[in-house]
């Protein structure tokens, strides 16, 4: 069957709450309670081993198909005006969002600012801290970057919404 990535993803996201879903059952079924003189078999949750198992078996062999479909779509996945793969796209994204929380705070900066004080009266030093950069430089690239993370982001989030994967599960 077809899927988007994005459909894909969702797919895994399903499958993965569903195993938890089978795991959880299972630790809240596998073993039981009964009380001194209370009849074992009247309190005893439904639980079929055989059949969990099978469960468990069938589930984890959907999420690696699934999974592996995916990692193959990203790895061989070129995104439009990127020259880059989607999974290295996943590395770069990060990255920009890195550098442009940097350029965030020193576009914020101001040429020179107050550090501290030493001694008092006419003794006093006084440290300053300057920017060694030109302010509207790092606006600049602050922009540039932030643009790039959004061209990035819709060039991904278009591949992830109309290319499709072939998933047999």
């Amino acid at each position: 069957m077809k899927y988007t990535s994005s459909e894909a993803n969702k797919l895994l996201k399903k499958l993965n709450s569903d195993y938890q879903n089978i795991l959880f059952t299972e630790s809240q079924s596998k073993t039981f309670l009964a009380a001194t003189g209370e009849d074992p078999e009247s309190v005893k949750p439904a639980y079929d081993f055989a059949k969990t198992q099978e469960e468990i078996k069938a589930i984890t062999k959907k999420i690696r198909t699934v999974k592996h479909a995916i990692n193959q779509f990203n790895t061989t996945t070129v995104v439009d005006g990127f020259d880059m793969t989607i999974d290295e796209m996943l590395v770069y994204l990060p990255q920009l969002t890195e550098r442009v929380n940097v350029l965030n705070e020193m576009r914020g900066m101001i040429p020179k600012t107050r550090e501290r004080s030493y001694g008092s009266g006419t003794n006093a030093t006084i440290d300053y801290k300057y920017a060694n950069y030109d302010i509207e430089d790092a606006e600049k690239a602050y922009q540039e970057c932030y643009d790039l993370i959004s061209k990035a982001q819709s060039a991904l989030d278009l591949v992830n919404n109309t290319a499709s994967i072939e998933i047999d599960i």
